[in-house]
C-alpha cells in the first residue's frame, strides 16, 4: 500500500483560523479556490479549508502532515492511526537505530536504537515522535525522550562513544563510516540480546544509509546482528523508530556535551561554525592540546586551525573496487576500551 496522498476531515471556525495562522507563519503560498474560505500549498501539498466547515490535504506529503501538524497542533488528538496514514508495515515490530554527533566538533559521537511494536506506535500519537533536527528545543527532546524510554514494551539501548576514545578510533581506521557501522552494529547487537523483552521479535532493523556501500554496515554485524533483516535508506528518520532513535540520541548527546562544557567551565556550542573555532582556540590558548582532545574529535578542520597547523588539503572522492570476500574481521579493532 502506497502512502496516502489526501485526507479529508472537518474542522470548527477556531481550529481553521489556527490552522491558517500556522499556515502562514510557515510561508506557505495562499491561492483562491470556489467555495473555500482559504487554500494554501507548498510543492508537496494542498491545502483547501470549505466554507462547509470541510478540510481536504492533497500530495505527498499529506501523511506527514496529518502526523506533525494537523492532529498534534491543530486537532490535538490522533484521530487517524498509523495503519491509515502509511505503509501498514510500520505496524510491524522492528528496530530503529540513527546517530548524533557526527557533525559536531565538540562532544562525543552518540548511537542509539529502539524496538517499537504496534501498541507502542500507538501509545506515542501526538507525543511528538520524529526526527529530532525537526525539534529544536534540547528541553523538548528530554520531554520526549523521558516519555520514550516510559513507554510500556519499549526496549532502547545508547552507545556513546567519547572523545578520546573517538579520537583512537579514527587514528586507526581514518572512517568515521566505520565507527558508524561498528555503533549501529553494537546497538542492534544489545537490542537482540535481549530478545526475552522484545515481544513480539523484530522482524527487521532500520537505519540511515550513510555509507556508499550498504555492505559497511552488514559487514560489521555481529552474531545476533545477522539473525534480522537489516534496511537501510535514506531519510530512515521519517519511520517512527528511528525518529525515536534519533530523539534519544541527541538527548544522550546534548547532555554529555553540557557535562564537558561543565568540567570545563566553558560552553561549548554545538556543530561547526566561527563560534566553534573561537571556543576551541581558547581552549589550546588556555588548557592546551590534551584538553582539546578529551572534548572534541580532532580530524575536523576546526582542531587544525585552533593548533595553527596547516588543514589537510581537499580531494575528489573516487569510488575504488570493493576487495572480492572481504569481512569486517579484515578491518577489525580493538573495541574494548571504546565506551567513556
Amino acid at each position: 500500500m502506497n502512502p496516502k496522498t489526501i485526507h479529508t476531515c472537518k474542522l470548527t471556525k477556531e481550529q481553521a483560523a489556527r490552522l491558517k495562522a500556522l499556515l502562514e507563519a510557515r510561508s506557505y503560498k495562499f491561492g483562491e479556490v470556489p467555495y473555500a474560505d482559504f487554500a494554501a500549498e507548498i510543492p508537496s501539498i494542498k491545502v483547501v479549508f470549505y466554507t462547509s466547515g470541510k478540510l481536504v490535504l492533497q500530495g505527498k506529503g499529506t501523511a506527514e502532515f496529518v502526523e506533525f501538524l494537523l492532529e498534534p497542533e491543530i486537532l490535538m488528538e490522533a484521530r487517524q492511526g498509523y495503519e491509515h496514514l502509511l505503509d501498514p508495515d510500520l505496524l510491524l515490530p522492528r528496530l530503529g537505530i540513527d546517530e548524533s554527533g557526527k557533525g559536531d566538533f565538540f562532544g562525543p559521537l552518540c548511537i542509539a536504537g529502539v524496538y517499537v511494536n504496534e501498541n507502542i506506535i500507538k501509545a506515542w500519537e501526538g507525543v511528538g515522535v520524529k526526527d529530532s533536527k525537526s525539534i529544536s528545543s534540547d528541553r523538548r527532546i528530554a520531554e520526549i525522550a523521558d516519555q520514550i524510554k516510559s513507554t510500556p514494551g519499549c526496549v532502547y539501548s545508547v552507545v556513546p562513544i567519547g572523545n578520546e576514545a573517538y579520537n583512537r578510533l579514527y587514528a586507526k581506521m581514518r572512517s568515521v563510516n566505520t565507527i558508524l557501522a561498528w555503533g549501529h552494529a553494537r546497538v542492534i547487537e544489545n537490542l537482540m540480546g535481549q530478545s526475552h523483552r522484545l515481544k513480539p521479535m523484530p522482524v527487521r532493523a532500520i537505519s540511515d544509509q550513510f555509507a556508499r556501500e550498504k555492505s559497511t554496515v552488514e559487514k560489521s554485524l555481529m552474531a545476533e546482528g545477522r539473525k534480522i533483516e537489516l534496511v537501510q535508506r535514506h531519510k530512515a528518520e521519517s519511520d517512527i523508530s528511528v525518529a525515536a532513535a534519533s530523539i534519544l540520541a541527541r538527548d544522550e548527546f546534548v547532555k554529555r556535551l553540557h557535562q564537558l562544557g561543565q568540567r570545563l567551565g566553558l560552553e561549548l556550542p554545538k556543530g561547526a561554525s566561527l563560534q566553534v573555532d573561537e571556543v576551541a582556540r581558547k581552549i589550546v590558548t588556555t588548557r592546551g592540546k590534551e584538553v582539546l582532545e578529551v572534548v572534541s574529535k580532532m580530524h575536523f578542520r576546526t582542531a587544525f586551525r585552533a593548533l595553527g597547523l596547516p588543514e589537510p588539503a581537499k580531494f575528489e572522492w573516487r569510488k575504488t573496487p570493493a576487495k572480492k570476500n572481504a569481512t569486517f574481521s579484515e578491518n577489525a579493532i580493538d573495541t574494548s576500551n571504546l565506551l567513556p
